[in-house]
């Protein structure tokens, strides 16, 4: 009878410690982890010519990490970029367009890069970057 009274005691301390346990919850909200991960839309002059251009501006904005989708306009000599607020900065997308040799609205375009670009996209550096819509 001792060892049962025991036992059951003995039972009933595990299940109470175990149950006072407390447990760790993740308090990460969703609204933090979408801040977290909240795609910003950017955009700003850069200039140049044509759909060759336009190529070489765009693939030079997609390499930069956390660059989701970039879109110059030929006409405006405007850059429309989606990007992954954490993984990247601004100044970063500037500098690997300026690498391809354009110019940007904050950097210039690296010359080398510049003189190596076909003529059709050799584009006068006095040009007027992020012009309205028309």
């Amino acid at each position: 009878m001792k060892k049962s009274i025991l036992y059951l005691l003995f039972t009933l301390a595990i299940g109470f410690i175990s149950c006072n346990k407390e447990i760790k919850k993740d308090t990460t909200t969703p609204k933090q982890i979408s801040n977290e991960l909240a795609e910003l839309e950017i955009s700003f002059g850069v200039r140049g010519n044509c759909g060759m251009c336009k190529s070489t501006i765009e693939e030079a904005a997609n390499s930069v990490e956390g660059v989701t989708k970039a879109d110059w306009d030929v006409d405006q000599k405007k850059i429309k970029i989606s990007l992954l607020n954490n993984k990247t900065n601004i100044m970063s997308i500037h500098e690997a367009i300026a690498l391809s040799g354009y110019d940007t609205e904050k950097v210039s375009g690296n010359l080398d890069a510049y003189n190596n670009l076909p003529g059709c996209c050799q584009y006068d550096h006095e040009m007027t970057m992020n012009q309205p819509e028309k």
